[in-house]
């Protein structure tokens, strides 16, 4: 017993240490896995996002019709655990599982919520199957995104729901005014070529769909959002999104930058932070362009099994 509460409290410690580079926090549980730090200031910006999200699909927590009384919720990669917290506030009938590689969610959580650090692309091993599994935000971080949409669909309940909300990492303009010249393409197209050396898919997004799809998931749905970087939408709902996005993206240059240019593009950090601060300037000064990232939001149910 005392070996096993030797190696418990070492897998413990372990799993809450942190990796420090250039000045920023990273996970140490499957370290490198994931290329954005883990500290503070980028959980304030997933928080951040996440109420971006949230406006962006009218203030909701899901799109999924997964009814009023679901019993078990899983969130893959919870980050904060802001929505997994949200989503047990809002039923308080199920038991929420919020899984990520780094342990930064608060202690104080609803009673039938808990976090667990785990990483999505090894091996589930849930005893028992979830009505609702819910995954955002996940592009760049995964290698093998067909194998998880199968690992999620083995893991749902007959009539269980399945939504995924993310990226195609790719910036552009829907009238062309965001071209190869511009700083702000340049930076989000060497942070693309990054993660195609390190094989991860920069546009899982447009994907989604099709992946569901494959595996057996049924009323698959896609809702194709435009999520405008910067306040030059005319619209006021697309403007307050776009502010939104722009606090996150100009705040969060030197978060996604700084690993994937240093590790993989053989960058030194000072060329790294002068390359964002000309992106940040960029969108902070030409008003030409009209940047906006493509937000895919799919849905799909696990067929109920024959006789239901």
């Amino acid at each position: 017993m005392k070996h096993r509460a030797s190696l418990t409290t070492s897998l413990s410690s372990y799993i809450k240490n942190h990796i420090y580079e250039n000045g920023r926090r990273y996970h140490a549980y499957n370290e490198g896995k994931y290329f954005a730090p883990n500290d503070e200031a980028e959980n304030d910006r997933l928080d951040m996002h996440n109420h971006m999200a949230r406006l962006a699909i009218g203030g909701k927590l899901h799109t999924a019709p997964i009814g009023d009384n679901p019993q078990r919720i899983l969130d893959v990669g919870c980050g904060t655990g802001i929505w997994t917290i949200d989503i047990g506030d809002e039923y308080p009938s199920a038991e929420v599982i919020g899984i990520d590689l780094s342990p930064t969610q608060p202690p104080m959580v609803p009673p039938n919520v808990r976090f667990e650090v785990d990483n999505a692309e090894e091996e589930w091993t849930y005893s028992k199957k979830f009505d609702f599994i819910h995954c955002r935000w996940m592009a760049g971080s995964i290698l093998n995104w067909p194998r998880l949409v199968s690992r999620v669909y083995k893991n749902l309940k007959p009539g269980g729901w399945f939504e995924c909300q993310d990226y195609d990492i790719m910036v552009t303009s829907s009238d062309g005014s965001l071209t190869a010249e511009n700083t702000t393409y340049q930076w989000n197209a060497l942070c693309c070529e990054a993660l195609e050396k390190i094989n991860i898919d920069h546009q899982p997004g447009a994907k989604m769909k099709r992946w569901c799809e494959d595996v057996g998931f049924e009323s698959v749905q896609e809702e194709i959002l435009f999520m405008p970087l910067g306040i030059w939408p005319k619209d006021k709902k697309y403007k307050e999104i776009g502010a939104w996005n722009y606090l996150i993206v100009t705040e969060g240059l030197e978060a996604l930058s700084l690993r994937l240019f240093t590790k993989v593009l053989g960058w030194n950090k000072e060329e790294v932070e002068v390359l964002c601060a000309k992106v940040r300037t960029e969108l902070k000064t030409n008003r030409k362009i009209h940047p906006l990232y493509k937000y895919h939001v799919v849905i799909g149910q696990k067929p109920n099994e024959k006789g239901d």
